[in-house]
């Protein structure tokens, strides 16, 4: 595991960066830099998402965390897909005493079609690993859903895969994961965007959103997205 903090004042509000399934940090770095030009210090991690349950990988992203909460100042977390489960984990085992908001760009809290379509099959097993298993919308059934915590949803209703996103997923979706499951119970605010699943973390609009959140508890209200 590799972390990347900034070097922003240390009583920046600082923010953990936590990308998907067989994604890396560098799929956030546009967003990270977005949030650095906003004021906020910065930890975009990266961790071995395809080799253990997201239990496990909470506990493993622990320790990079834990000093980078040293800071004193206010801790946000924002996600990325299974990074926001893996978030969810993560507070549930190591609350952080300063702990703030928490952004989910396209995280399945309910679950996702594609895993239960394709979770029994050797080839996704073994790609995606023990974490990837966890996706199926009867895994997702069985976790804790309601959070305590200010939490802003962005979901995605555009889709690259035409298979996934006309005959396996509800409708709307982002290719990956239905608006629907993307909602969680609890949660503070949410809003669609126009984008795909792995366009979620580029998409303008969504990183306005996702600053605006961490800034002032809620979205804005936009006319289009």
């Amino acid at each position: 595991m590799r972390e990347a903090p900034n070097s922003v004042g240390a009583r920046c509000p600082g923010v953990v960066l936590l990308h998907g399934i067989a994604r890396t940090s560098a799929s956030l770095k546009g967003l990270e830099r977005s949030l650095q030009a906003s004021g906020f210090a910065t930890l975009n991690i990266d961790y071995a998402s395809r080799t253990k349950p997201i239990a496990a990988l909470a506990d493993d992203i622990h320790p990079a965390i834990a000093r980078f909460a040293e800071r004193g100042a206010p801790l946000h977390f924002v996600a990325h897909s299974m990074g926001g489960l893996v978030t969810r984990a993560y507070i549930a085992k190591y609350r952080p005493g300063r702990l703030a908001r928490v952004v989910m760009l396209g995280t399945p809290n309910g679950g996702s079609e594609v895993a239960d379509l394709l979770s029994g099959s050797w080839p996704y097993g073994s790609f995606y690993g023990p974490a990837g298993c966890e996706l199926t919308t009867a895994s997702r059934s069985n976790a804790a859903t309601a959070v305590d915590y200010p939490v802003g949803v962005i979901a995605g209703n555009r889709f690259i895969d035409p298979i996934a996103g006309l005959f396996v997923l509800p409708k709307p979706n982002d290719g990956r994961v239905s608006v629907q499951s993307a909602m969680l119970a609890g949660m503070t605010d949410h809003i669609v965007v126009k984008a795909s699943h792995t366009g979620l973390p580029r998409h303008a609009v969504a990183i306005e959103q996702t600053i605006a959140f961490l800034r002032d508890g809620h979205f804005r209200a936009v006319s289009a997205t």
